[in-house]
């Protein structure tokens, strides 16, 4: 089991997403006449997947201090998704009671739906799923010195700054492949509230000019 849950904490699925930019009609980096950027964030996700024994009445203090510094060593923030892997029927709540708790230490709240891993935990055990994505632009930046002057279409380098910019910066790269889902229907209250603060303010217009003076007076 040690050995198990050691390798286990290195694996890498290596799962990678369905994000390979637009559709670019067979247009590259150096066969481009519009204004298209077909240079496009790319989305890769890794999951990682780590195995600690419950007894069936929550995690022990050494068992969550042990998933801590498995945490730790992904260096674990905001970004990532933490799964329980609930595949097999095994949904104890005072289990997802302490490793959600674990996991707010970090700013991070249990994700629903675990991805697919190999196998199961063994017997006794419950597993434990960090998601993380990152996003990059492939092949980017592009300096050709050769196309200087002879191009009569977009640079092959065009879009590289603001897209690589855009990958780096996201908070979850994953929402470059999906995006957020809404929340739902808007509160008409909250809406309306707002509106009637701006429809029943004063114009400014109205009111008589301030009169300043320049003597400090």
């Amino acid at each position: 089991m040690a050995r198990l849950i050691s390798s286990a904490a290195l694996l890498a699925l290596g799962l990678s997403s369905a994000a390979c930019g637009p559709v670019t009609n067979g247009l590259t980096p150096t066969s481009n006449p519009g204004l298209t950027s077909v240079n496009q964030p790319v989305v890769q996700r890794t999951d990682y997947v780590f195995d600690v024994n419950s007894s069936g009445a929550g995690v022990s203090n050494a068992e969550l201090e042990r998933l801590g510094g498995w945490f730790d060593s992904l260096r674990l923030d905001y970004g990532d998704s933490v799964f329980i892997d609930e595949s097999n029927g095994y949904a104890d709540p005072e289990v997802r009671r302490d490793i959600a708790r674990l996991a707010a230490e970090y700013g991070l709240l249990l994700s629903e739906g675990a991805p697919v891993s190999p196998g199961n935990a063994q017997p006794g055990s419950v597993r434990i799923l960090v998601s993380r994505s990152i996003a990059t632009v492939p092949g980017c930046p592009i300096y050709d010195s050769r196309e200087t002057g002879e191009r009569h279409s977009t640079s092959p380098n065009y879009g590289c700054a603001t897209n690589s910019n855009l990958a780096a910066m996201i908070a979850d790269p994953a929402d470059l492949v999906l995006g957020q889902r809404g929340q739902g229907p808007g509160d008409a209250a909250t809406v309306n509230k707002a509106l009637k603060v701006y429809r029943d303010r004063i114009p400014t217009g109205v009111k008589d000019v301030k009169t300043e003076s320049t003597d400090g007076k």
